[in-house]
């Protein structure tokens, strides 16, 4: 007598792809879709063609478990051409920490990367400009893109700029061969740009953004040389809601920040200062005055900031939730009294203990305003959620 079993299992496999692709993609689990993969090479087809995302265990930005392949770090070109070949519709790659890997592993992308639409390359240290042409020519959906410490310049930027006009969210953090030149291109081209990092670009001033993008809101320029143009550059498009330019001493007078508090900072929420050691109170006033939709304001070892700049701070930012004052010289009784009695809405006080603010002051402080949390820890700015998709 047959078995009906094997009935079954006959009629399984004599549906057609497209159901066959319907009931892939209504399971939920990653181990049954491995063993979707594993029951035939028909089988295994679809289940390739289906796969959207693909990242190594040695990746730093880990974006999905189930789309892991290796831990090794030596990725050879033949290999990821091999899986490249096999993942025919990946919409988002990862190759972040394949140190080794060479201008040549990306020469694949004019060919099998016209999906992709997230794209990590961090600390993919053989990459230069003639692998980031590759992407350029393979990758025109390219909607995210990070090539933290790349060793790329201002051309593979160019070429990027000419391809890749869907570029919303750029990370350049420690490209040290870049300048003002490359990213011109970038801000120029890629009118969707939303996000950008060039945190440790010590060659840029910042005034490549000049006529940059409204849809540009967030910006990181952690430890970068900006001028004075520089600053009124990155604001000109008057769209920047998250600015973080800490440990910033190339222009440190009230005339190279006044941009932010003359109306192209409208819209600015988050603002880092940190570690900017030299902006005194002039400058504090300036922004306090100018910037009224600023929520949270990281001023930790600011040391120049004095009493005028906390009462500025106290009287005239309204809708300040989040102020760091850690390690602020500077700060003493009568300073954080005045941001007692002003900033109505603040919520958060990030703040450290010193020689200057007496116990019984921050006691006063924490009785006076119950309803603001008061954290003794040093952290740093809060980046609105998915500000940044890198």
């Amino acid at each position: 007598m047959d078995n009906p079993s094997d009935d079954f299992s006959g009629y399984i496999m004599q549906l057609p792809d497209d159901c066959l692709l319907f009931i892939f993609q209504h399971l939920d689990c990653g181990s049954d879709r491995e063993s979707f993969g594993l029951t035939c090479h028909r089988w295994l087809q679809i289940q390739n063609l289906n796969r959207r995302s693909l990242q190594f265990q040695c990746s730093f930005s880990m974006l999905n478990f189930s789309s892991l392949s290796q831990t090794n770090t030596r990725i050879s070109t033949l290999h990821l051409y091999r899986l490249l070949n096999r993942f025919q519709n990946l919409e988002s790659l990862s190759l972040s920490g394949c140190t080794e890997l060479p201008d040549s592993g990306l020469s694949l992308l004019p060919r099998h990367g016209s999906k992709l639409q997230s794209l990590h390359l961090d600390c993919c240290f053989g990459i230069t400009d003639s692998g980031l042409s590759c992407v350029a020519s393979g990758c025109s959906l390219l909607v995210i893109l990070s090539l933290y410490r790349c060793n790329v310049t201002d051309y593979g930027l160019e070429a990027l700029s000419n391809s890749c006009l869907a570029l919303e969210d750029l990370n350049l953090s420690y490209c040290s061969r870049i300048s003002d030149y490359g990213v011109r291109a970038i801000s120029q081209n890629c009118r969707r740009l939303r996000a950008i990092r060039i945190s440790y670009c010590r060659n840029l001033t910042g005034a490549g953004f000049q006529g940059c993008s409204q849809t540009l809101t967030h910006l990181e320029a952690d430890y970068c040389r900006l001028e004075t143009n520089g600053i009124r550059s990155i604001l000109s498009g008057g769209g920047i809601e998250y600015l973080s330019v800490s440990n910033l001493t190339w222009c440190t007078r009230v005339n190279g920040l006044v941009a932010i508090s003359v109306g192209f900072a409208a819209k600015l929420r988050v603002l880092n200062f940190r570690s900017s050691r030299t902006i005194g109170d002039d400058c504090i006033m300036t922004i306090a005055k100018g910037c009224s939709s600023l929520q949270e304001w990281n001023l930790a070892i600011c040391h120049e900031v004095k009493i005028a700049g906390w009462e500025s701070i106290a009287s005239h930012c309204h809708n300040l939730k989040t102020l760091h004052v850690n390690r602020c010289r500077n700060l003493c009784d009568r300073g954080l009294q005045a941001l007692r009695t002003g900033c109505k809405r603040l919520s958060i006080l990030y703040i450290t203990r010193s020689s200057q603010i007496s116990g019984v002051a921050l006691e006063i402080f924490k009785l006076a305003r119950g309803n603001v949390e008061v954290k003794e820890e040093e952290v740093m700015c809060i980046c609105p959620h998915g500000a940044f998709r890198f």
